[in-house]
């Protein structure tokens, strides 16, 4: 009994142990996923931000180069249609003929465009794209479209020229800014576009890591749970062998106790009633050496 209760009660001993250990393994594998889950989801919100910054900044460069495209189509018209159009003036001042005599008569710039249409100088959609953009030039302070200025048509048909070349001056300036802000727009976009694609991507990689890391803490605590059950079933296993083995010793004691009182008292009667008889025993024979002594004097 003392052999058998000291190998369960180190094995209880033992199995508490590794109950507490296991305890604390799963409890540690439960901080590390609640720890990863929550990493998992602050990536996911960020990798919806990142994705939601380069979908908004792509639709607004999308947007820049369509108005950009736009733009310099209109102004590769315009400028193509003021080289037309100083190409046939500079002609015909050459041929000094009726149409020039009208156009040194021109009451402003729109007369002037007028007149070189009624000669076909220039074509009706050219005259109308020209007389636009005189306006809208007027209109930032560079020409009165309406009314005749010095400034603008001194001499007449080389001051039409001058009016032609300042206007084709600006359109190729205006081309050249657009080209060089379509040019640095592009290159920022496309800066933004890959630290953003990088984030998103790098965002994804410690996401997928998160995710198997959290899966492996998940696969160690049904492990460590698995083992629990197992240990635990064994602990209890052993607490019941040592309460069973110390009632069966306590029961063998107590009949051994009952059985050594019970031959005691047996012995006991056994040496009263030898005490008796050697007693009797012992008168018997001097009643016999009394009598042979008389016989013997007789």
């Amino acid at each position: 009994c003392e052999d058998r209760s000291k190998e369960l009660s180190f094995e209880i001993k033992t199995g508490k142990a590794e109950v507490a250990e296991l305890n604390a393994a799963i409890a540690q594998e439960e901080a590390t996923s609640g720890a990863l889950e929550a990493e998992i989801e602050k990536l996911a919100g960020e990798i919806q931000i990142d994705e939601a910054d380069l979908k908004a900044a792509t639709e607004i460069r999308t947007k820049e180069a369509d108005a950009f495209a736009a733009s310099e189509k209109e102004l590769m018209e315009i400028i193509d249609t003021l080289q037309r159009a100083t190409a046939v003036l500079e002609r015909e001042m050459g041929k000094h003929g009726a149409s020039m005599v009208q156009l040194q008569s021109a009451n402003g710039m729109a007369q002037a465009l007028a007149i070189m249409v009624q000669a076909s100088m220039l074509s009706t959609a050219d005259a109308s794209k020209l007389t636009a953009l005189v306006q809208s030039s007027s209109q930032d302070g560079d020409a009165d479209a309406g009314a005749p200025a010095a400034a603008v048509y001194e001499g007449h048909s080389s001051g039409i020229l001058g009016v032609l070349g300042d206007l084709l001056e600006k359109a190729e300036t205006q081309l050249e800014d657009a080209r060089s802000k379509e040019t640095k727009d592009l290159h920022a976009f496309e800066m933004l576009k890959q630290s953003l694609e990088d984030e998103i991507k790098f965002g994804n990689k410690e996401m997928s890591e998160a995710k198997a890391s959290m899966a492996a803490a998940g696969e160690k605590k049904a492990a460590a749970e698995g083992d629990l059950e197992i240990t635990s079933k064994d602990l209890k296993g052993d607490d019941t062998a040592l309460a069973d083995l110390h009632h069966d010793c306590m029961t063998k004691a107590e009949d051994f106790e009952a059985e050594a009182k019970s031959r005691g008292e047996e012995l006991a009667a056994l040496a009263k009633a030898k005490e008796v008889i050697q007693e009797a025993t012992g008168g018997a024979a001097s009643l016999s050496y009394g009598l042979s002594q008389v016989s013997l004097l007789q």
